[in-house]
């Protein structure tokens, strides 16, 4: 007589599961047409008024000879648009913890980690497509034109997504110890000053008040900044790039185990 054996069910692969998920979240983003366009409409609108405001009241003598503050305030723009994702990013780990699908997830054979690298993924294609727009809006309403050329903007390309990457691991860490969206945000708003303004996104740090200066020379944001800037000037870029780059994989790894630490315990069975 045979006895038959139960079949074991097994999950897909990795790559599958990657694919699946941030397919999942891209189409969560782009749901509502209404979110999508303002989304890549503030940007615009943000570069727009802060060019206007700080620049009217900008030093030129401040700035490297024969540079702009457009041209000194684009890479500061372009690096600190990652946060808005990123921020979304902790809140819709929430909500998907809140109306339980992280806990059918869990009846899946699927890795948990793979949900949040999905969405890091699909926050990131978000934060490429507004600096995309930023970038042709730049040229095309203020006359943008960097002297580091295409090559320059590239390399700014390249930092911010490596900006956006870790902010978003961040707030996804964040989001795994956080109980409400509305806490999230709240976290995220606070967030946004200090790693905005407390850096050399929208003026040179010699100009800060002494502890102020103190707060942007720690800021993980500032040599980052930097590192663009100096690619959109076409300077010299000395160890600014490896710097900026390896500091944001640092903070990415460091918050990649939190989260999903954090994520673990958070739905585990009782």
């Amino acid at each position: 007589m045979t006895t038959l054996t139960p079949a074991r069910l097994h999950g897909s692969s990795p790559l599958t599961q990657l694919t699946v998920l941030t397919s999942r979240s891209l189409r969560v983003v782009v749901a509502d047409w209404q979110v999508t366009v303002f989304g890549l409409v503030q940007p615009i609108f943000m570069l727009l008024v802060i060019s206007q405001v700080f620049g009217s009241m900008a030093d030129p003598s401040l700035f490297p000879s024969g540079v702009s503050y457009i041209d000194f305030l684009m890479p500061g723009i372009l690096i600190t648009t990652g946060i808005g994702p990123a921020i979304g990013a902790g809140v819709g780990l929430i909500k998907d913890m809140e109306n339980g699908i992280m806990a059918r997830f869990r009846s899946l054979p699927i890795q948990l980690y793979w949900v949040m690298f999905g969405r890091s993924l699909s926050e990131l294609v978000r934060a490429a497509a507004q600096i995309g727009v930023m970038l042709l809006g730049a040229v095309a309403f203020i006359g943008f034109a960097p002297p580091g050329g295409v090559t320059g903007a590239l390399g700014t390309l390249g930092i911010a997504i490596a900006v956006t990457w870790s902010l978003t691991w961040l707030f996804l860490a964040f989001g795994a110890c956080t109980r409400s969206p509305q806490a999230m945000q709240s976290l995220g708003f606070l967030a946004v000053f200090p790693l905005t303004f407390a850096s050399s996104a929208f003026v040179p740090v010699a100009v800060l008040p002494g502890w102020l200066q103190a707060v942007a020379e720690v800021n993980p944001l500032t040599p980052a900044v930097e590192a663009a800037r100096r690619l959109t000037l076409d300077q010299p870029v000395d160890g600014t790039v490896a710097t900026a780059v390896l500091a944001s994989l640092t903070v990415g790894a460091a918050a990649m185990v939190v989260a999903t630490l954090g994520i673990r315990r958070r739905v585990a069975p009782n």
